[in-house]
């Protein structure tokens, strides 16, 4: 029984190095190599005009995405958490499209339909400000564009009012 318990802790506490929670405190300057021997690998990489952004997301059923950009150097200029109302604000309805988001927000939890929208609706699960668990709806028209997007709550353990 012994044994068992401290294999078990091992195992959470090397589960833990390579966690995106580890991102909160990434330095400007610090290598690539810094960032994944510290994050492990990321989920995407992307391409931007001055390098390139690691994307370590939890989606679909975490709640963060951390993006790291390096410049052509492979040294960071900004590491941050961009699952927040304050960046999904930054969506242009019009201008925007799937490969925009995604390069900002990394994958959605899902993406999806419903009857009275002719696309698809991307959905990222996030949490605001005073800590509620909330999704982002993104809908795309059938190019791609963005035509829409806004919060709503997730109700978790929530009753069936129908019952």
């Amino acid at each position: 029984m012994r044994k068992l318990l401290f294999a078990g802790l091992a195992c959470l506490l090397v589960g833990c190095a390579g966690s995106p929670f580890a991102g909160h405190d990434i330095p400007p300057g610090a290598s690539r190599d810094a960032v994944i021997a510290r994050m492990g690998q990321p989920d995407r990489v992307v391409r931007l005009a001055g390098g390139e952004r690691l994307q370590y997301s939890l989606q679909p059923y975490g709640q963060f995405a951390w993006m790291v950009d390096l410049d052509t150097a492979g040294r960071v200029t900004q590491a941050r958490q961009v699952l927040t109302e304050g960046n999904f604000h930054r969506i242009e309805p019009g201008k925007w499209t799937r490969e925009d988001v995604e390069r900002e927000f990394g994958r959605p939890a899902w993406v999806d339909g419903v009857a009275s929208w002719n696309g698809p609706v991307m959905t990222y699960r996030w949490r605001d400000i005073a800590n509620s668990d909330m999704f982002y709806y993104v809908y795309l028209d059938p190019q791609g564009v963005v035509r829409r997007a806004h919060p709503g709550m997730e109700f978790i353990n929530a009753t069936d009012p129908r019952r």
